[in-house]
């Protein structure tokens, strides 16, 4: 254990000494040089958190939990700490902002995504039940939900008559998603319920988005989604990013269900658990965007 830390110590004091005489022959802090050498996207932004968060001054490393309104502000002071010239340097002021914005929003994001998934479905609660209905209107626009407590929920995955009970793993956000997934994809939401409900692939469709809702949660707090999210937002990533990320997910997590050919539904934790390392693996290539079609805004190639 000593030597571990001995060793621990020694690494930082010998990276510390290399960052000086790196800065001292390139004229250039370790923050210029990423924001020079590496492209937008996830490689820059998380060396941009890590050099921010292994800085030995404080003010750098509470730089990536400000509040939104205050970045433009921490720039000025990270190019001033840093004696930076922003006159002769403009692009790395930009640079910067938008690596904060991304590191900031990141973290807002799980806040957001946090309260929801602890708000509870209230059936007294108008709003909540507008939306459970919503969703039945676009999975089922042809099928009139003859009461709001039915078994026709079992038609669209539900466990019982009454939806708000499945609801208690992931909260509103498990029904935020579905709806998302319902209103904006509905053609491709339609068919992997259609698919569900074959009798070779059955699954409860709205139980398995409510699932797929937790892995999307954990990937999002773990940090394994910064990968996407650092390639996909332009600035910060919001709600919307992490609803169509779901989106992906639930039809990704489709197509491999049916490619393992599982005997039934209780091999379910299985094909979940290897779709989950599948993504993870994924999401180490800093280059990974998980959606093409939701690719980053060209805005990111000159900042």
């Amino acid at each position: 254990m000593f030597v571990q830390v001995c060793l621990y110590f020694y690494c930082k004091c010998l990276w510390r000494c290399l960052k000086f005489v790196v800065r001292k022959l390139t004229g250039r802090c370790e923050l210029q040089r990423i924001c020079y050498n590496t492209k937008p996207g996830a490689a820059r932004t998380m060396k941009i958190e890590a050099s921010l968060k292994g800085s030995k001054s404080k003010r750098l490393q509470t730089s990536v939990s400000v509040h939104p309104d205050a970045i433009e502000k921490t720039i000025d002071d990270i190019m001033e700490l840093k004696r930076i010239n922003p006159d002769i340097n403009p692009q790395l002021g930009v640079s910067l902002q938008a690596c904060l914005l991304q590191i900031v929003g990141y973290r807002n994001l799980i806040a957001e995504v946090e309260k929801l998934r602890r708000e509870p479905y209230d059936s007294e609660n108008p709003r909540h039940e507008e939306m459970l209905l919503k969703l039945w209107k676009c999975l089922k626009p042809n099928s009139p939900l003859k009461a709001r407590i039915s078994k026709q929920w079992c038609e669209i995955g539900f466990q019982g008559d009454d939806p708000k009970t499945d609801f208690r793993g992931m909260g509103l956000l498990g029904l935020y998603n579905l709806v998302y997934f319902a209103e904006w994809d509905t053609e491709i939401a339609q068919q992997v319920l259609c698919d569900s409900l074959q009798p070779k692939y059955s699954y409860s469709f709205a139980i398995v988005g409510i699932n797929i809702t937790d892995l999307a949660y954990n990937l999002l707090v773990s940090g394994a989604l910064k990968t996407h999210f650092y390639n996909v937002a332009p600035e910060a990533p919001t709600l919307t990013h992490f609803q169509q990320t779901f989106c992906y997910l639930m039809h990704e997590f489709h197509k491999f269900w049916i490619e393992e050919d599982p005997l039934d539904i209780m091999e379910f934790n299985r094909v979940r658990e290897k779709f989950h390392k599948r993504i993870l693996k994924q999401l180490q290539n800093p280059e990974m965007a998980l959606c093409p079609h939701f690719a980053a805004s060209e805005s990111l190639i000159n900042m």
